[in-house]
C-alpha cells in the first residue's frame, strides 16, 4: 500500500533522476544572475556618485567579504558531506541541529516565496518606465508574469536552467552595453572629481551618511544561495557548490568593481545621483539603450525564476525532515523527476496572494512591501550568518569527522563572517532586523519545545565537547578555593521512581550551581547483567527527561552491593568535577543498617560530604509545586550544634531556597542552650555570624525545657525542611547510631537533611 510519503528507496531513487546538472548550469548560472540583479541598472550609479570610487569600492569590498567569507563556509561544509536538497537549508540542519535547521529552512522558503512576487513586481514597475500606457494592466501583467515564471518552474528544473540561459545571454549583452558606453566617455579630470564623497540629501532632509549607502547597495552581493538551493538536482554537489559558488562571487565582484571605475570617469556626479539607470540607458554602447532595458528585464525576471527553483526545493527538504507534521504532504516529489510541484503549488498561492494584495495597496506595491522587501533581505542575511555559523563550530569544535576536500578554509573567517551578516543586517534597517530575529527565534524556540529528534548527526556536540575539554583541563590546572565551592552532587537513587523524593532533594539542594550524578548499581556479574544495566541507564535517563531533571545518570555493576557502592563513590565525577557530597536515603531496616555506615564512613574516606535525607510523615506531594503561582510560604528549620556541620547546613538551606518551589521559604537557625543567662549572647552570636555568611535567616536562641527529642519535635514539626547535623559512627556502633537517629526523628512530618561536613574550611564565611 502507497502512503502519502515516499519510501527510502523511492525517494533515493527519484532524486538521483533529479540530479542532473554541473556546476555551470546549476551553481554557477542561478548565482551569477541573482547577484547580477536590480541594483546594478538602478542604484549602482546613485552609490557612486554619493560615496564617490574610493568610498565605493570600499563598501563593494566589505559587501562582498561578507558573501565571500560565507561562500568559504559553504564550500568547508558541502565538501565534508554527502549534501541532498534544500540547500542552505540542508547543511545547516545537518551542522546546528534540527531546531536551527528548522528555523531557518522555515524562514528561508518564506523569503524565497516572497521573493518571486518581489522580482515580479521589480519587473512591472521597469517594464512600466518603458511603456506608461500598461499602467491600467499592471495586476494581469503581474499574474501574468509569474504564471509564466512559475510554469517554467513546473515543467522542471532543466527547462528553467535552459531559460536561463537566454536570460543571462541577455544580461551579458546589456552589461557589454553600458560598460562600454561608460569606457567611451571616460574622463581622468571626471575620474579624479568622483574619487572622494559627496552625500546627496535624504527626502527628511538629512544627509546620506557611508552606511546608509552601504544599506543600499548591500543587496547586490547577495544571491549565492540561488546556487547552493540547486544541491539536490547537481551530479556532484560537493565538487560544485564550491566552485560554482565562489567562481559567481568573482564575476560579480569584477563586473561591480568594473562598473564602479567605469562610471566614475564617465558621467558627472550630479547625473549619478538623480539618473542613475538613464545615464546606463542613454549613454549605451552604440545608442542601444534598448539593450539596457532589456538587461533591467532580465535580471529581474532571472530573480524571479531562481526563487521559483529555489523555494519549492527548500520547502521539500523541510518537509522530508521530522521537523513540522503538516509540511509532510509536500515532501513527495513528482513521479520520475522529484520535482517539488506541491511545494510549487504553495509558492505559487502566496506569490498571487502578495501581488493581488500588492495592486490594491497602491499599484506597484507600496510602503508596506517595502518592507516585506526589507524582511526578505534580513532572512537571507541570517541564512548567510547562520551558515558560517555552522562553519565555525565544524571547525573550531575540531570533530575528527571535520574533513573537508576544500582546504582554503579557517574558523576565524566563518566567525568574522557571522558577525558580518549580523551587523549588515541592523546597519541596512535596524527595525526589519529586529523583526526576522524574533520571527526566526520564535521558530527556534517552538522547534525546541518539541523535544524534535533528529535521525543525524549535530555538530553541536563536538563543539560543547572541545570547550568542555579545554575547560576541564583550565580547571584542573587551578587550585581550590572556598570562595568557588560548588555542590556537586553523588545521589544514590538506584530506582529513582521508587525514590522520587530523594532525587528530588538532590537536585533542590544543587540548585543549578553544580552538577548532580544519579547513581545506582546492579548486582550480578558484568557479562550476565550488562542489559540489565543498559536498561537501567535508560530508566534513569527517561526519569530525567520525564521530569526536566538536570541531572547525568550512572550505573555500576557488581556482584556485591556494598562493593558497588565503593566503586560508585570512587569513579563518580571526571577530573575536577568530583562529587564533594554524596546524599544517602535513611535505611530503617535492620540488614542495612551495618551498610549505612560502612558507606558513610567509605565516603568520608574520600573526603565527601555526607547527607542522609530520612523521609518525613507528611506526603510528598505537599512537598512539590505544580507552577511557580502556586508555591506557598515555607519554613526550613536548621537546627545550629556547632561550627563543623552548621556552616554547611546554612549554605544547603540557602541553595534550597534558590529553588522556585522553595523561593518563598524562611529560615531560621536555631540553638539549644542550657542556661537563660546565656540565651541574648548566643542570639546575638548566631544573628553576627548569619549575617556574616550574607544568607537571609532568622537566629533563634531556645533555653532546653525537655530532652532535645522534644525540643526538636515541638519546636519543628511544622516546618517543611529541617537540617541536622551528625557524626559518622564507629563501625561497632552502626546499629545504636541508627536507632538513636530512628527514636529521634520518628513521626516528624516534615523531612530531615543529616548533614555531616568533612571539609575543614568554613564555606558560608567566604
Amino acid at each position: 500500500m502507497r502512503g502519502s510519503a515516499l519510501s527510502m528507496n523511492e525517494r533515493t531513487g527519484e532524486t538521483e533522476k533529479r540530479r542532473a546538472f554541473g556546476t555551470f548550469g546549476g551553481v554557477f548560472t542561478p548565482s551569477i544572475l541573482t547577484i547580477l540583479g536590480v541594483i546594478m541598472f538602478m542604484r549602482a550609479g546613485f552609490v557612486v556618485g554619493n560615496a564617490g570610487l574610493l568610498f565605493a569600492v570600499a563598501i563593494l569590498v566589505i559587501a562582498k567579504g561578507i558573501t565571500f567569507t560565507t561562500a568559504l563556509s559553504l564550500s568547508a561544509i558541502g565538501t565534508n558531506m554527502q549534501v541532498r536538497g534544500g540547500g542552505a537549508y540542508y547543511l545547516i540542519s545537518r551542522v546546528l541541529g534540527p531546531e536551527f535547521g528548522g528555523a531557518i529552512g522555515i524562514a528561508l522558503y518564506l523569503a524565497l516565496a516572497l521573493s518571486v512576487p518581489f522580482y515580479v513586481l521589480g519587473f512591472a514597475e521597469a517594464l512600466l518606465l518603458s511603456f506608461p500606457g500598461l499602467e491600467p494592466y499592471f495586476l494581469p501583467l503581474c499574474l501574468g508574469t509569474a504564471a509564466a515564471m512559475l510554469g517554467i518552474s513546473a515543467i522542471g528544473a532543466d527547462w528553467a536552467i535552459k531559460t536561463q540561459y537566454g536570460i543571462m545571454a541577455i544580461l551579458a549583452v546589456a552589461i557589454v552595453a553600458f560598460l562600454g558606453g561608460a569606457a567611451a566617455q571616460f574622463s581622468g579630470e571626471t575620474f579624479a572629481a568622483n574619487l572622494g564623497p559627496e552625500y546627496s540629501q535624504q527626502p527628511s532632509g538629512k544627509p546620506y551618511s557611508f552606511w546608509l549607502i552601504f544599506a543600499i547597495y548591500f543587496p547586490a552581493v547577495t544571491g549565492i544561495d540561488a546556487g547552493v538551493n540547486m544541491s539536490g538536482d547537481l551530479r556532484d554537489p560537493a565538487r560544485s557548490l564550491p566552485r560554482g559558488t565562489l567562481a559567481a562571487v568573482g564575476v560579480g565582484f569584477a563586473i561591480y568593481l568594473l562598473q564602479a571605475l567605469l562610471l566614475s570617469g564617465a558621467f558627472p556626479r550630479d547625473e549619478l545621483i538623480a539618473n542613475p539607470y538613464g545615464v546606463l540607458k542613454d549613454n549605451a554602447l552604440f545608442g542601444a539603450g534598448f539593450l539596457v532595458a532589456g538587461g533591467v528585464y532580465a535580471a529581474t525576471l532571472s530573480s524571479a525564476l531562481g526563487s521559483c527553483l529555489g523555494a519549492p526545493r527548500v520547502l521539500q527538504a523541510v518537509s522530508r525532515d521530522p521537523v513540522l507534521s503538516f509540511l509532510a504532504p509536500f515532501a513527495k516529489g513528482a513521479p520520475g523527476t522529484d520535482e517539488p510541484r506541491r511545494a510549487l503549488a504553495l509558492t505559487a498561492v502566496i506569490a498571487v496572494g502578495v501581488l493581488v494584495w500588492a495592486s490594491f495597496s497602491g499599484g506597484s506595491g507600496g510602503a508596506a512591501l517595502n518592507v516585506v522587501a526589507a524582511i526578505i533581505t534580513m532572512f537571507f542575511l541570517y541564512t548567510y550568518g547562520m551558515m558560517n555559523l555552522a562553519a565555525f563550530i565544524e571547525a573550531f569544535g575540531e570533530n575528527p569527522s571535520f574533513r573537508p576536500r576544500f582546504r582554503y578554509f579557517h574558523w576565524s573567517l566563518a566567525l568574522l563572517g557571522a558577525l558580518g551578516c549580523v551587523a549588515a543586517a541592523f546597519l541596512i534597517d535596524p527595525l526589519p532586523a529586529l523583526v526576522a530575529v524574533l520571527l526566526i527565534a520564535g521558530l527556534l524556540l517552538y522547534l525546541r519545545a518539541r523535544h524534535l529528534q533528529s535521525t543525524y548527526a549535530d555538530a553541536r556536540r563536538g563543539f560543547v565537547f572541545a570547550n568542555l575539554r579545554k575547560n576541564l583541563l583550565r580547571l584542573a590546572a587551578m587550585p581550590e578555593d572556598p570562595r568557588n565551592w560548588r555542590p556537586c552532587m553523588l545521589v544514590l537513587s538506584g530506582n529513582p521512581s521508587s525514590r522520587e523524593r530523594l532525587v528530588s532533594y538532590g537536585v533542590w539542594l544543587e540548585a543549578g550551581r553544580g552538577i548532580v550524578i544519579l547513581a545506582s548499581v546492579v548486582v550480578g556479574p558484568l557479562l550476565e547483567r550488562i542489559g540489565h544495566r543498559a536498561q537501567a541507564l535508560r530508566q534513569l535517563e527517561e526519569f530525567c527527561r520525564e521530569r526536566s531533571l538536570q541531572a547525568l545518570p550512572m550505573v555500576v555493576v557488581h556482584r556485591e552491593i556494598g562493593e558497588g557502592i565503593a566503586t560508585t563513590l570512587q569513579t563518580a565525577g571526571l577530573g575536577p568535577l568530583r562529587p564533594n557530597l554524596v546524599l544517602f536515603g535513611w535505611s530503617s531496616a535492620t540488614g542495612r543498617l551495618t551498610n549505612l555506615g560502612l558507606y558513610l564512613r567509605t565516603s568520608a574516606a574520600l573526603g565527601m560530604n555526607l547527607l542522609v535525607l530520612k523521609e518525613g510523615a507528611r506526603p510528598f506531594a505537599q512537598e512539590q509545586v505544580a507552577s511557580e503561582h502556586d508555591v506557598p510560604e515555607r519554613r526550613i528549620d536548621v537546627w545550629w550544634r556547632g561550627r563543623q556541620n552548621g556552616s554547611l547546613m546554612l549554605l544547603l538551606a540557602h541553595l534550597l531556597t534558590r529553588n522556585w518551589e522553595w523561593s518563598r521559604s524562611r529560615v531560621r537557625v536555631l540553638r539549644v542552650v542550657d542556661d537563660p543567662a546565656g540565651q541574648a549572647p548566643a542570639q546575638q552570636a548566631l544573628q553576627e555570624l548569619i549575617d556574616a555568611g550574607r544568607v537571609e535567616a532568622t537566629a533563634c536562641v531556645l533555653v532546653r525545657s525537655a530532652p532535645f527529642g522534644e525540643v526538636l519535635r515541638e519546636t519543628s514539626n511544622d516546618a517543611d525542611a529541617i537540617f541536622l547535623g551528625f557524626q559518622v559512627p564507629a563501625e561497632a556502633d552502626d546499629i545504636p547510631w541508627n536507632r538513636a537517629f530512628e527514636t529521634l526523628l520518628d513521626g516528624l512530618a516534615p523531612s530531615t537533611i543529616l548533614v555531616h561536613a568533612v571539609e575543614t574550611d568554613d564555606l558560608l564565611v567566604t
